[in-house]
């Protein structure tokens, strides 16, 4: 079982960040995500607790389940099912105010589910591949809460 953690400062509010992050069809913006969908609701939040995602990356499908919501401070889910198989025991995200917008936190605790080279695979494949994901999507973040920032501070002139 390997833990993978990935940190960015996010330059933007945290109730804004939080709201984009745990939208998971944002994710399509990072080139390694091909679809996300929400499948069931959860409860108080359409990504709240019960709330069950599919997310197609380009190394594989994951059905997630929301286990704890905690606006704008955390979110923590679990991997049903996975193909290729994994085992997970958690996923979490973090946000703190900082200097300069919102540090997030992403944490996975998991492993490939393959007789004999599920640990070399996790460490040497897996892993690399999920923290550039998690990165490329923290940077679609703050790309996309920066632009939506720049644009709601200008003006148009009108004649």
């Amino acid at each position: 079982m390997e833990t993978m953690t990935v940190e960015r400062v996010v330059n933007a509010p945290i109730d804004d960040v939080f709201a984009w992050l745990t939208t998971t069809t944002n994710y399509t913006r990072s080139p390694w995500v091909v679809r996300c969908r929400l499948t069931r609701r959860g409860e108080g939040a359409p990504y709240g607790v019960g709330a069950v995602r599919g997310h197609l990356w380009l190394i594989g499908w994951f059905r997630e389940r929301i286990t704890q919501y905690d606006p704008p401070y955390s979110t923590e889910y679990v991997v049903d099912r996975s193909l290729p198989p994994s085992r997970h025991e958690v996923g979490r995200m973090t946000f703190a105010e900082v200097d300069g917008g919102t540090l997030v936190r992403w944490t996975t605790r998991a492993e490939v589910r393959v007789p004999l080279l599920g640990a070399a695979l996790t460490r040497h494949v897996a892993r690399p591949v999920i923290t550039r994901t998690f990165g490329t999507i923290l940077e679609a973040a703050d790309t996309a809460l920066t632009a939506a920032r720049g644009a709601a501070g200008r003006t148009t002139p009108h004649g």
